[in-house]
């Protein structure tokens, strides 16, 4: 077997065996790989994921909450509308006896009606029956052929206790504090693969011994993965830093990005 071969099955078991997660900078220690190396695996990796767990809609019993990543800017904007926040979906579908068997979790443009119906037509099966607030952009559900109930929460932390959202609530904040606990800060444009490695990995808890030989086999028959995807933004900013000179303890290394040149490294909060 190849040396490329080997070390791209020892990062994905890496990262498959991090239930919070791992840093780039932390793969290229384990792999012996050069650290642009080990970021494009791990983003590839994470790609594949998000690829897999798009082409699964959810089905069933659903509940739907709204989210955003990213804190309030000094001066600007709070709440609902903040240029420095990254809407997201966030669904979990439900058995019989009311346990969590996979969520769904994907960045949007902004809650809106459009926004949830297209949404609602790539992750959910028709004739389910979603359970969400009363924010009005829910009820577009209903166009992908799913039922609805809204449900009034309020404000307030007393919002947060209803009994019909304790499943979506427990694993919001369960992969927040996931990401912010590993990576501290990400930039929003790789938001979508980071939440799908979370999600991917939470649908296949209870096959754990076949998520490498099906991931491998979803893999080769993902298309490859284009730079475009790596650098959205030709304009980020270059800073001449070199991850690999950072302590070995440290973890504000916030996950950068791979170097753009041989001198400078583009950080992922940037």
């Amino acid at each position: 077997m190849s040396k490329n071969k080997v070390q791209f099955q020892t990062g994905y078991s890496l990262i498959e065996l991090s239930k919070t997660g791992l840093l780039a900078l932390a793969l290229k220690r384990q792999t012996g790989v050069s650290y642009n190396t080990a970021w494009s695996m791990k983003h590839k990796i994470m790609q594949v994921m998000k690829e897999r767990d798009d082409s699964k809609p959810l089905s069933g019993i659903i509940q739907l909450d709204d989210v955003y990543w990213g804190g309030e800017r000094r001066g600007g904007k709070r709440g609902r509308g903040s240029v420095n926040k990254v809407p997201f979906v966030a669904a979990v579908s439900l058995n019989e006896e009311g346990h969590p068997i996979a969520m769904n979790m994907n960045v949007v443009k902004g809650f809106r009606l459009t926004e949830i119906s297209r949404w609602a037509k790539q992750h959910l099966q028709p004739n389910s029956t979603v359970i969400s607030d009363g924010l009005p952009c829910f009820t577009a559900v209903t166009e992908a052929g799913c039922s609805h109930i809204s449900i009034v929460t309020g404000g307030g932390p007393q919002s947060v206790t209803k009994e019909e959202f304790t499943w979506i609530n427990t694993l919001i904040g369960n992969v927040k504090n996931a990401i912010t606990g590993t990576y501290h800060a990400i930039n929003p444009k790789h938001l979508p693969r980071y939440l799908a490695e979370l999600c991917y990995r939470h649908n296949r808890r209870f096959q754990l011994e076949d998520m490498l030989p099906r991931f491998v086999y979803v893999a080769v028959r993902t298309p490859p993965m284009r730079k475009r995807l790596f650098f959205p933004c030709r304009q980020a900013k270059q800073l001449d830093l070199d991850a690999q000179l950072l302590p070995s303890n440290s973890r504000a290394e916030i996950d950068p990005m791979p170097r753009v040149h041989s001198a400078c490294q583009v950080w992922e909060s940037q």
